[in-house]
């Protein structure tokens, strides 16, 4: 691990193995080998509604207030309490957060972020999001197939994972799943190590990390940021929010950001916070951490707080009511901050930064750009999503078994219709249920999207793939294999068992319908889902809508006896297709009265002995086209709806 031959990040010329915390400020030079990101006037205002409707009230919240500071090659902390603006902070820097109601100016060696930067450097989100069901190197592998260059053979790529398992000591667990909640994987140290080797695959020479340590225990975050530390030696910059570290790694901090309701209460070396809050009056007690005692004293809650207090006066009753001291101390130590020789420092340099000439930040946002073309970024996502597919296979062999089951079971009921008035009936029964059957079980679809949205957007940010790669990506692997498996085992069970049409043509026709149905409603399933955060809501919104459609697919009322303001309403339902489509291709050339010559027999209009009678009882076209146009309008509704799905996921708001 000590190696050199292992320290795989930055070029050997490039690296700098001593810390950052005792360097000069106006000593820029010396860090040509790292990026220095610096941030100028950082000012964050988001707009909260409150009331009902009509009385809503838009109020102005300021979450970060002319924040300033640099952070320089190696461990840069920021720390505050909760609500602080810790993540926002690390969101602006990163390029990450919403551009509306964001001012001032982020620099990368005194120069504009450039539009690609959300793709360069590397962020790390809170909630590890890899793919469970793959081992850590597939995981590793997809990362650098979409964002390492194509002009890179695969045997470099393979050289440069094998280099970051080995760094990041996951070698033993390479080959082992990450572990979804159905099945166990890695520990979380090593499934926070593969979040960050997803990231350092690029080598990025900035790295940012949302609160690394959160759901670790203490021993395995330590590891996490002796880690990060070593990482931070080769000239690396990195930047991330933290909560209440231990002192064994606060003590690896270089520089410590402390936010308080969005102001600065600190900024410079970390070892050096100590004696600037000892300077402004509050001394941190013996053998008390340090993360601990500057919360404490922000929070107004400090015993240091209440002791100075107490010396000061030489009365206790001077600590009471803290809270209402809260606001005015935050304050007081923010101006501290501003009068101090740190800020001073700090101002000083970042002037020099500012000498250069700034683009426009709004570019910043609008441009991204990718390593791969789109076919390329197409084959790997569908590759993941067919791995993730046989990774996880509870979902997808429940659904085929209970396919097969409830065929056998329907068979069983209707077994060996006969040609007699009874077996119109049952036809039309079993030919409704098939169905609404193919539509509700395609309300599994609205997970494809809903399950990962969390992957997908920090993958787009990042600049894996286009919107377009990953949607039909994902419709090619998971969708079309999942819909029309079903389909083709349900027509086989059924189709004979039933004793339907003994026509080649039929059957064929049958099982294309209940596909094209399938489609349909897992279309308009993926419609509604896409963008939603929780799959319950998607899944209410789909029932309701499919119970309804049910009333106009032709069996619960003849659609020609519907009142005309009602009766267009049929038009917008998928089984209503199926079902027409599915009745003509069945009852058509039919005689259900054996025996009797209906040509010969004038029988009353009342009895239905022809399925041609029938067809035309329930309103349906007796011609080619009357079979056709069912599935003309219901490949529209699929495309319809696929159209809205992607415009969903296309134009969901992608930042925090």
């Amino acid at each position: 691990m000590s190696s050199s031959n292992d320290q795989v990040f930055i070029p050997m010329s490039q690296r700098n193995t001593n810390g950052f915390s005792g360097m000069p400020s106006n000593d820029l030079k010396s860090f040509t080998e790292g990026a220095v990101l610096s941030f100028h006037n950082v000012c964050y205002r988001v707009k909260v509604k409150s009331g009902f409707l009509l009385a809503q009230k838009t109020t102005e919240k300021e979450i970060l207030m002319n924040v300033n500071g640099i952070m320089r090659p190696g461990l840069n902390a920021i720390l505050g309490p909760t609500g602080g603006g810790k993540s926002s902070l690390l969101d602006v820097l990163a390029a990450r957060k919403d551009p509306q109601g964001l001012s001032g100016d982020v620099l990368i060696n005194g120069a504009p972020q450039p539009a690609n930067f959300k793709c360069t450097s590397g962020y790390v989100v809170q909630d590890d999001v890899v793919m469970g069901t793959l081992t850590v190197r597939e995981n590793l592998q997809f990362s650098a197939a979409l964002r390492l260059p194509t002009t890179m053979t695969n045997h470099e790529k393979n050289e440069r994972i094998n280099k970051v398992i080995q760094e990041l000591g996951l070698a033993k667990v390479a080959d082992s799943k990450v572990g979804t909640q159905f099945t166990r994987g890695v520990s979380g140290g090593e499934r926070k190590r593969t979040s960050i080797g997803m990231e350092l695959i690029t080598d990025p020479s900035i790295l940012f990390l949302d609160e690394p340590t959160t759901g670790l225990d203490s021993s395995t975050a330590n590891a996490v940021l002796l880690l990060l530390k070593r990482m931070s030696k080769q000239g690396r910059t990195i930047i991330f929010s933290i909560h209440q570290p231990r002192y064994s790694i606060f003590k690896l901090f270089d520089s410590l950001t402390l936010l308080a309701s969005g102001r600065v209460m600190f900024h410079g070396p970390a070892q050096e916070a100590l004696g600037y809050f000892a300077s402004a009056g509050h001394h941190c007690e013996p053998y008390n951490n340090p993360a601990d005692f500057f919360l404490d004293v922000i929070n107004g809650d400090s015993s240091a707080v209440i002791s100075n207090r107490e010396d000061e006066d030489g009365e206790a009753k001077e600590t009471e009511e803290p809270s209402k001291r809260d606001k005015p101390l935050i304050e007081k130590l923010a101006e501290f901050y501003v009068n101090s020789a740190f800020f001073r420092d700090t101002k000083a340099e970042l002037d020099q930064f500012s000498g250069v000439q700034k683009k426009k930040k709004s570019v910043v946002f609008k441009e991204l750009t990718y390593a791969t073309s789109f076919c390329h970024q197409l084959k790997w996502i569908s590759k993941r999503s067919f791995k993730n597919l046989l990774g996880n296979p509870q979902a997808s062999i429940a659904e085929i078994i209970v396919t097969i089951f409830l065929g056998l079971i329907i068979g069983a009921i209707f077994y060996d219709l006969k040609h007699d008035p009874m077996g119109i009936q049952n036809r039309a029964g079993v030919l409704f249920f098939l169905t609404t059957n193919q539509c509700f079980s395609s309300i599994s679809a609205v997970e494809l999207f809903v399950v990962e949205k969390k992957l997908f957007m920090h993958e787009y940010i990042s600049g894996y793939y286009r919107v377009s790669s990953y949607f039909f990506g994902k419709l090619l692997s998971d969708l079309l294999p999942m819909r029309m498996l079903p389909s083709i085992i349900f027509t086989c069970i059924t189709y004979f068992l039933l004793g339907l049409k003994p026509v080649v043509e039929s059957f064929f026709i049958m099982m294309f319908t209940l596909a094209m149905v399938a489609y349909a409603a897992s279309s308009m399933a993926l419609a509604i889902a896409a963008g939603q955060s929780v799959v319950s809501i998607a899944t209410l919104l789909m029932t309701i809508t499919f119970v309804f459609m049910m009333i106009f697919s032709g069996l619960l009322v003849n659609l020609t006896t519907i009142v005309p303001w009602l009766s267009w309403l049929q038009y917008f339902s998928i089984p209503r297709y199926g079902y027409a489509a599915l009745q003509h291709n069945e009852f058509l050339g039919q005689n259900f009265c054996p025996g009797l010559n209906v040509t010969a027999n004038n029988t009353c209009s009342f009895a239905i002995c022809t399925g041609e009678e029938f067809l035309i009882n329930q309103g349906i076209d007796l011609s080619p086209w009357g079979l056709w146009k069912n599935h003309v309008a219901l490949a529209c509704m699929i495309v319809i709806f696929l159209t809205i799905a992607y415009l969903k996921l296309l134009f969901l708001k992608k930042f925090s």
